[in-house]
């Protein structure tokens, strides 16, 4: 019987994990994909060959787990509100869209997909599926339930997931893109996050929705 790793084997084996990842996405960024080698990675990385193999064991394989990581939503909460309260379900939504966006590593995920993928649209196409559309998925299927439960009025979830998110997006995220010294304030990022907020409630809210008649901001008289 072969036995299971130990706490701190599984302990060491995850930093080692989070070291490859970040050792990856700093090389991808600044040589490019095509010119980082496994082997440049596994030296960054602080770890050996055997290592960095036994946990990825191609160069595409290493990308996906950095899209995954990177897109991954777990702060201990569940994923998706509860329907039932439109407001409070965009605020809560809103809030962790703008902690993905503006985690440490993310602006420099999307600068390497968007520099490589003409010479290699798998990374797009990665990007893309494992990232991008599964978080959107449960953003239209928040809002799906809450038009199920009677607290929004929705002809298409989809478009209305796009409004919600690209919104907070435009103001929070894609300026950085261009902008290096991009770094709006705390309560300039909240009144992004409000006002995406107060339009969709004004667009799809119900007076079940608990806030469709009454779409101030929190704290305005």
């Amino acid at each position: 019987m072969t036995a299971q790793p130990s706490e701190y084997h599984r302990r060491v084996a995850a930093q080692k994990r989070t070291s490859i990842i970040e050792a990856a996405t700093r090389l991808f960024l600044d040589s490019g994909y095509d010119g980082t080698s496994l082997a440049r990675i596994a030296e960054a990385a602080g770890v050996s060959r055997a290592t960095l193999f036994k946990q990825f064991a191609t160069k595409a394989a290493l990308f996906e787990a950095i899209v995954t990581e990177y897109w991954k939503v777990d702060d201990g909460e569940a994923p998706l509100p509860e329907p039932g309260n439109l407001r409070a379900g965009l605020e809560t939504i809103g809030r962790r869209y703008v902690a993905l966006l503006t985690q440490p590593g993310m602006a420099a995920l999307f600068r390497i997909v968007i520099a490589e993928v003409p010479r290699f649209p798998e990374l797009g196409e990665t990007q893309f599926k494992l990232g991008k559309m599964p978080y959107f998925e449960t953003v239209r299927r928040y809002l799906a339930a809450e038009d199920a439960a009677g607290t929004a009025r929705l002809d298409d979830a989809e478009t209305a997931a796009t409004q919600f998110l690209g919104m907070i997006s435009n103001y929070v995220f894609w300026p950085r893109m261009l902008l290096a010294h991009w770094e709006p304030d705390d309560t300039a990022v909240a009144n992004a996050v409000d006002q995406a907020v107060l339009t969709m409630l004004a667009r799809y809210g119900t007076p079940d929705g608990h806030g469709a008649s009454d779409t101030r901001p929190h704290g305005s008289a």
